[in-house]
Order: C-alpha cells, then sequence, then structure tokens
C-alpha cells in the first residue's frame, strides 16, 4: 500500500475493510499520545486524589486498556486484534497538564495504530469525566501517534 492511498475504498470508491490475508504476521508496536489541561488547582486535588469520583488515573488507565481492546467495535473497518500487551501511562506537570501516552503491541498482519490512539482518547476522556465536577472547562487535546513499528513500512516516528 502506498502512501497517500486510501485504502479503505474499493475500485468502485465504496469502502471497503482492507484484505490483510496475504500480510505477513509481524511483531507491531504503536505509542500514542493525548494532552490533558486543567487548572492547578484541579490537578492537585487529581494529586491528592481528592476528586470526589474517586482515583481518577487508575479508572483511566483501565478505560484506555479497556478502549483499546474494544477499537474494532468502535471504529469501522479495523481489524480485531490479539493484542499482547497495552500500557498507559500519565506524564504528569504541575502546571496542570497530564500527558497520556500508550503503547500497544502484538503479532499480527496489521499494525495497532488505532488501538493505541482509541487508548489515549478514552483514557483522556475517562480523566474529564471524573474531574468535570470540580471544573468544566478541561481541555483534551493533540491525540495523535508518535511512532508505530513493524510491517511492510517498518518505523515511523514523528
Amino acid at each position: 500500500m502506498t502512501e497517500g492511498k486510501f485504502t479503505h475504498l474499493d475500485e468502485t470508491g465504496s469502502i471497503s475493510m482492507v484484505d490483510v490475508g496475504r500480510k505477513e504476521i509481524t511483531e507491531r508496536e504503536a505509542v500514542a499520545s493525548a494532552t490533558v489541561r486543567m487548572s492547578k488547582e484541579t490537578l492537585s486535588k487529581l494529586l491528592d486524589r481528592a476528586i470526589p469520583k474517586g482515583d481518577v488515573l487508575t479508572t483511566a488507565k483501565v478505560a484506555g486498556v479497556l478502549a483499546a481492546k474494544q477499537t474494532p467495535a468502535l471504529i469501522p473497518l479495523t481489524h480485531p486484534i490479539a493484542l499482547s500487551s497495552v500500557d498507559i501511562t500519565f506524564d504528569i506537570d504541575p502546571a496542570g497538564t497530564i500527558e497520556v501516552r500508550s503503547i500497544v503491541r502484538c503479532e499480527a498482519k496489521t499494525g495497532v495504530e488505532i488501538e493505541a490512539m482509541t487508548a489515549c482518547a478514552v483514557a483522556a476522556l475517562t480523566i474529564y469525566d471524573m474531574c468535570k465536577s470540580v471544573e468544566k472547562g478541561i481541555v483534551i487535546e493533540t491525540i495523535q501517534l508518535m511512532r508505530k513499528s513493524g510491517g511492510k513500512s517498518g518505523l515511523w516516528e514523528r
């Protein structure tokens, strides 16, 4: 598949799930990130576990893992993939920023970029959901693929 070609369109222009049947199974990894911005006060409450809904980051981590596993049910035309691992981490800036990072791995015929970005998106949304009673103006931004490896195209890094 060439860069710039829409792989989910058939010869008539209709949507079509990519046939990965003849592709080789390779080790694949994708790293994605999302940024969550909030006030210093809200972040302080989050870190002190003083948010009324409970442990925000643990809940967000679990939500991100579950989301990665459910990606084919959420995003049309993605393939069900047996994931080897999903890890969600949080880099915290006391000024009011949490960078959500996911690392998703598998051995498969297709990559896990969408699974990694879905994990970040849902983890970030979970942070918002759990903190919205304290601050409604939380912003989620810049959900992006940082790196992917494996498959025919090999390594790509932002």
